[in-house]
């Protein structure tokens, strides 16, 4: 004779087919996410600040990859084995453009033949500004007055200009241009992975918004010191000083490769003087013992900037990270001094 079930069991042998369903979609539903996480496009960036501008436009797909980490500067960089490897592997890449990265030129034309690059020095709506060389801030002679023109109303300057490495690369300083790089950047991911464009575009429209409040809280931030001259390590924020209306009285070196000779340092410290600069900003990748001996005599302070954000972490706020803290430094030095 079959026993009958007792109340309990009856219920649980009509809930057996329910479970087992439940049992099969639970390893289903996470096979499911795991391959949406793999779906993500293999994105790698070049700097920092490009990084951030990435990262932030691909939250909720996936994690850009950074060549140029920590302290270290596209200036002097070398490639590592790993990133010749993310280059090889990468379905975008996004960098400023050879004038900044020279390091890049040729492991992209060799290892990066299958992926979409993305130069953002080309990025419609950039300003670009003529790169300055000799004495405080001589500019080239090869027709500047053209260039000047171009950067005043806001157009890309020539193809030309772009080969000879005649306008500065050190565009995102102004969040005007980080805005015309985030447009491209979106365009570019986009285009690779329309499977997630609503969530790029979404991302893309908050980060514009996020800019343009930036940009107002930084005009407040150095309002204060705008009229107050002083002097950086290398020419890396015309940028910042073209958006804010700043005053930059030159720099210790053009080019950071290139350590400054006694002339060059001498010629420095007596603008210092002339000028009465009261501040003299040093860089965290470079030699400080050059900023002391510029300042050695004068009333001028020293400060730091770091325009690479050598000293930040890598992800989606360090942008605003970056841009407050040169803002900040500036004014906390100028108004002391």
């Amino acid at each position: 004779m079959k026993r009958a079930l007792g109340p309990a069991l009856r219920i649980l042998a009509l809930r057996m087919p329910a479970l087992a369903i439940q049992a099969l979609a639970i390893p289903a539903l996470l096979f499911a996410g795991t391959m949406r996480a793999a779906e993500a496009p293999v994105v790698v960036t070049s700097i920092k600040p490009i990084h951030s501008l990435v990262s932030a436009i691909m939250q909720g797909v996936g994690e850009p990859e950074l060549i140029v980490d920590g302290a270290a500067s596209p200036h002097t960089y070398n490639l590592k084995p790993s990133n010749a490897r993310a280059l090889q592997d990468a379905k975008v890449i996004f960098w400023v453009g050879p004038g900044l990265e020279a390091f890049l030129e040729k492991p992209l034309q060799a290892l990066g033949r299958d992926a979409s690059i993305a130069e953002l020095d080309n990025a419609p709506g950039l300003v670009k500004l003529p790169f300055r060389e000799g004495g405080a801030f001589e500019a080239h002679d090869d027709g500047d007055e053209h260039h000047e023109a171009e950067a005043a109303h806001g157009r890309d300057a020539d193809h030309d200009d772009h080969e000879h490495g005649t306008f500065d690369t050190h565009l995102w300083l102004d969040p005007m241009n980080a805005k015309a790089m985030a447009s491209e950047i979106t365009t570019t991911l986009v285009a690779a992975d329309p499977a997630n464009a609503l969530t790029y575009q979404a991302n893309a429209k908050a980060l514009d918004d996020r800019l343009t409040a930036l940009d107002k809280e930084i005009t407040a931030t150095v309002a204060p010191v705008k009229g107050k001259p002083f002097i950086v390590f290398h020419d890396a924020y015309q940028y910042f000083e073209h958006r804010y209306g700043i005053r930059v009285a030159g720099s210790i070196t053009v080019s950071p490769e290139t350590i400054p000779g006694a002339e060059r340092v001498s010629e420095i410290h007596r603008k210092v003087g002339e000028l009465g600069a009261t501040c003299v900003f040093a860089e965290p990748q470079f030699e400080p013992r050059l900023v002391n001996v510029v300042i050695e005599g004068t009333r001028a302070k020293s400060g730091v900037l770091d325009p690479e954000a050598a000293t930040l972490k890598a992800g989606p706020d360090l942008y605003f990270t970056l841009m407050r803290s040169i803002a900040n430094s500036m004014k906390d030095c100028l108004s002391s001094a």
